[in-house]
């Protein structure tokens, strides 16, 4: 090994130590979505990463999307469903499909994935020891004003669209407490015993408030959160990003995700992380580099 290399190498790892040590027993829980759920290189390293971070002592747990994978298999069955605001309509054919994939399919490559890199991972849906429950998602659209109100009822029923209404830790905190690493997909149950497809990132944020995790990753398509420039800001605080919503920096697609993250910091967690799932091994470098891959998020100022 030439010195130069040696000696980089050797940075790195000296680099990695004190974010080692300081997130020790804590609990990381990332959302997992985004090309790096369906770019193969993006999905072992993912899994690598994962691993790793168990090894060294930190508790992650994975929650995971599939919207593509969705739309992939409804399309093969010839069944169509209509958006509003970005959720899929769902009546109980099309749930029966939501289960399929994201509880069967993309839950179980992903732990595959995991597992081939030297994990135990462990699949789970939000039925699985009732540990998500959801209740019906119904939006105002006087408030949203998503369809014209000539043609528009005044509350839109998704159908089995739902949000969270409670979580219940403890199998999680089983797993998490031992050599597994859980990794959810996104279905909960209301109290009607019906299946609830929710918002990926809104069980992440659910999940990191209850159990009072360290940090909330959240992987994207971008950089992170931009400025008007296109260039990346970081160590953001809950009234920067209330500014920065104000004056339009933050706006479509990006605004659920940072309200997703400032709902987490308000409920306890200590940081959020909206990083570039792009690149590989993103989810490593920003634990464990002093630069990161993308936006930082914290309730107060450093």
């Amino acid at each position: 090994m030439q010195k130069r290399t040696a000696h980089q190498i050797a940075d790195v790892l000296i680099e990695a130590l004190p974010y080692i040590q300081r997130f020790k027993d804590k609990t990381i829980v990332v959302k997992f979505g985004g090309n790096a759920m369906v770019d193969e290189a993006l999905k072992h390293s993912f899994a690598r990463d994962i691993v790793l971070m168990k090894l060294v002592g930190l508790n992650p747990i994975v929650v995971h999307g599939g919207g593509p994978q969705i739309g992939q298999l409804l399309a093969k069955l010839g069944k169509t469903t209509g958006f509003i605001d970005g959720m899929r309509i769902t009546d109980s054919e099309t749930m029966d499909v939501v289960e399929m994939v994201l509880g069967g399919l993309v839950n179980k490559e992903i732990v595959n994935l995991i597992n081939m890199h030297g994990g135990k991972a462990v699949g789970l849906t939000g039925k699985d020891g009732d540990f998500i429950r959801a209740r019906k998602l119904l939006i105002d659209n006087r408030e949203t004003n998503l369809l014209p109100e000539a043609q528009a009822p005044e509350i839109i029923d998704l159908g089995h669209v739902g949000e969270v209404a409670s979580i219940d830790p403890a199998v999680l905190n089983m797993l998490g407490n031992s050599d597994f690493i859980p990794v959810i997909a996104p279905i909960g149950v209301g109290e009607d015993g019906h299946s609830y497809n929710i918002n990926a990132d809104l069980v992440a944020g659910k999940v990191a408030e209850v159990l009072k995790a360290e940090k909330l990753i959240l992987l994207t398509n971008t950089a992170g959160i931009l400025d008007k420039q296109q260039q990346l800001l970081t160590g953001l605080t809950l009234k920067d990003i209330d500014d920065l919503i104000a004056d339009g920096t933050i706006a479509g697609g990006m605004i659920p995700k940072t309200r997703c993250a400032t709902d987490a910091l308000k409920g306890g967690v200590n940081s959020v992380h909206i990083i570039d799932g792009r690149v590989e091994h993103a989810v490593l470098l920003e634990l464990f580099t002093d630069q990161g891959v993308g936006t930082l998020l914290l309730s107060r100022p450093r």
